[in-house]
């Protein structure tokens, strides 16, 4: 079941009147209930078997919560959590890392002479594991850290982890943000109907008009045979992907955001115009917000943060970043990506501590250089992310030498899907608020005309079906 199509509707249709039909008759309890019963339907429609494995997780983070609670303040707490944690990530290492590690350890012993192999293990994906894993590891460390007054009932847990709204790709909520929202009913004048229209809406052009057609007409077909074209097709298929993972993964974020706020809640925002950012830490400041700020506060700091050093710190982001790429998937390419992420951040950060005039002034042109800059590296890395494997990468960077061919795919139509996703990051950053003001202003009837014109133009325009959203896979 995925959110722009006609089965994710007619569930939503059934979730969210039951669900405010609860809050109407004060009952909120139900009112949870319903959402909870609602989203293991979404998950069981993903996967019927594996949804233990989701229960599961609520489980074991709520029993860590109650443990928590019963030992805190004591020195008891923190081997409390130590344990919740590792329980939490050797589940999710199993899941996605198990072949990963094994592979790596039968080439170590091959190269030692010894040929007994390990044998690898066929293991079906639990999808959003590595989404909720985080947000269960989220509860139990805000609780160790006092950031959430006290552990919370099986009921409040569930619901925070399994909300379908971000249950299979985020974003990556907050349990201290989430949590105290559960405490009281939705209020009806809380609830933010035209913005969470507008995030949907924009999310479905997104998903459904860029993003589809820019991997159908140019990304797809250039990355399953990468060999078979030169530089300019190669060039334009890492712009376009660029552009097609932003819109693919910012439009679920979107659809998210909107459907959690039809119901009341209020999530993060997880992108803020990443294209336009002026050095790489900028960009980690708009790009998957959710899970950046999740390694910075769950990870980075945990490794001593900048508290240790400047050759501490260069380590501490170097390795968070190289961890972010293997969370990303098990393989050599994410490795990579992570890798190189992690060492630009270091080398930024040893430049601003080195050079810091740098930075200080830097007028609008040396800014704007620096932004070209950053976009071109980022693009440069998703060749690792978006590649099948270490070959394709090399039949990439190869081919992008090579620009003797003539252009096969690079169309008008492309070019124009190409503009579109750049004028996102010109558009002022409160554009949703400013249409949001104005849909107050508009009477009844005008929204709805305006409504039905954009889900028409969409249907025009997009393609047939909606493909899985990028991140699924992770």
């Amino acid at each position: 079941m995925v959110f722009p199509t006609l089965s994710f509707l007619i569930f939503y249709l059934v979730v969210w009147p039951a669900s405010w039909a609860m809050v109407l008759w004060r009952k909120h309890r139900l009112h949870k209930l319903a959402i909870i019963a609602g989203s293991y339907v979404f998950y069981f429609s993903w996967s019927t078997r594996l949804a233990s494995v989701l229960f599961a997780s609520v489980l074991l983070n709520w029993l860590t919560g109650r443990a928590l609670d019963a030992v805190k303040g004591t020195k008891t707490a923190k081997a409390v959590v130590i344990v919740g944690v590792a329980i939490n990530l050797s589940v999710l290492g199993f899941f996605k890392y198990y072949n990963f590690f094994v592979d790596g350890l039968n080439q170590l012993l091959l190269s030692l002479g010894i040929t007994r192999e390990i044998s690898n293990l066929e293991i079906i994906l639990p999808i959003g594991i590595s989404f909720f894993t985080f947000q269960g590891i989220s509860y139990v460390v805000d609780l160790y850290r006092g950031d959430l007054d006290r552990a919370r009932p099986l009921i409040d847990v569930m619901m925070f982890i399994s909300f379908f709204a971000h249950l299979i790709a985020g974003p990556i909520v907050r349990a201290s943000k989430f949590l105290p929202q559960l405490e009281r009913p939705p209020r009806r004048d809380r609830v933010f109907v035209s913005l969470g229209v507008l995030l949907i809406g924009w999310g479905v052009f997104k998903k459904a008009v860029i993003a589809n057609w820019l991997a159908v007409e140019l990304v797809d077909k250039v990355f399953i045979a990468p060999a078979g074209f030169a530089g300019a097709d190669l060039l334009f298929a890492i712009y376009g992907y660029a552009v097609q993972i932003y819109c693919d993964f910012s439009a679920y974020s979107d659809i998210a955001i909107g459907v959690a706020a039809l119901l009341g809640y209020r999530f993060q925002r997880n992108f803020n115009q990443p294209y336009r950012a002026a050095s790489l830490r900028d960009f980690w400041r708009r790009w998957h917000i959710s899970l950046s700020t999740w390694l910075r506060d769950y990870l980075y700091r945990p490794l001593g943060g900048n508290r240790k050093g400047r050759v501490r710190t260069y380590v501490n982001l170097a390795v968070t970043m190289l961890l972010g790429g293997l969370w990303h998937g098990a393989s050599m390419n994410f490795v990579i990506w992570g890798g190189l992420h992690g060492l630009f951040l270091a080398a930024e950060r040893w430049l601003d501590e080195t050079f810091p005039a740098l930075g200080k002034h830097a007028g609008k042109v040396t800014a704007f250089i620096y932004t070209l800059f950053i976009f071109h590296f980022v693009c440069f890395c998703w060749i690792f992310f978006r590649a099948k494997d270490m070959g394709q990468v090399s039949d990439v960077l190869t081919g992008l030498l090579d620009w003797s061919q003539p252009v096969q795919l690079v169309t008008p139509f492309i070019l124009l899907l190409l503009a579109i996703g750049a004028l996102m990051h010109l558009v002022p950053t409160d554009l949703l608020q400013r249409l949001d003001r104005a849909y107050h202003r508009v009477p009844t009837w005008g929204v709805g005309v305006a409504c039905g014109l954009v889900l028409l133009g969409i249907e025009l325009v997009g393609g047939d079906g909606t493909a899985p959203f990028i991140y699924f896979q992770f």
